[in-house]
């Protein structure tokens, strides 16, 4: 059997594809459905910070750091820890925190509010993170680009801010 990390617990596993697309699934409409209730509606209207990427870069990014969380979600899952269940509602709670930045948004367009709600988001996955960190080193290091690109969201946020405020 072939384990990607020690662990403190028993792996269930070396790769069970089922729990493996549930957390993949769960990860991607999470973001879906973080995409559908904002959407991005006057984003090109908006004066933008130095460093904005393209609007199109946004969905590409954001896919691609999903699949990296659900599989690092995955990884804690497998390793039977006794605090993977701890961590694992930890990772659901950032991750609701996250649906609900892109409402605040752009749908409501409370900027302001937006920008401490990502602050919130940023707290939520270093704990995260935190956890994975004791539990599975790979699942931790896969959550780092997540929580590189959630810092450069509060910047791009408060950028939005400060430029588009009567």
């Amino acid at each position: 059997m072939y384990s990607f990390s020690p662990s403190r617990g028993k792996s269930r596993n070396p790769f069970t594809l089922r729990a493996f697309l549930f957390f993949e699934a769960l990860t991607l409409i999470a973001g879906a459905v973080g995409g559908l209730l904002g959407g991005i509606q006057g984003f090109d209207s908006l004066i933008q910070p130095p460093l904005t990427p393209p609007a199109i870069a946004f969905p590409i990014v954001w896919t691609i750091l999903y699949l990296m969380m659900g599989f690092a979600a995955y990884l804690v899952w497998n390793e039977n820890d006794v605090d993977g269940g701890r961590v694992l509602r930890m990772y659901l709670l950032q991750l609701v925190v996250n649906i609900l930045w892109p409402f605040f948004f752009f749908r409501l367009g409370w900027r302001l509010s937006a920008f401490f709600w990502l602050l919130l988001l940023i707290a939520l996955v270093t704990l995260t993170m935190s956890g994975f960190r004791y539990i599975s080193k790979p699942a931790f290091c896969l959550l780092v680009p997540y929580f590189l690109w959630v810092l450069f969201a509060a910047y791009l946020n408060l950028g939005f801010y400060l430029l588009n405020t009567n």
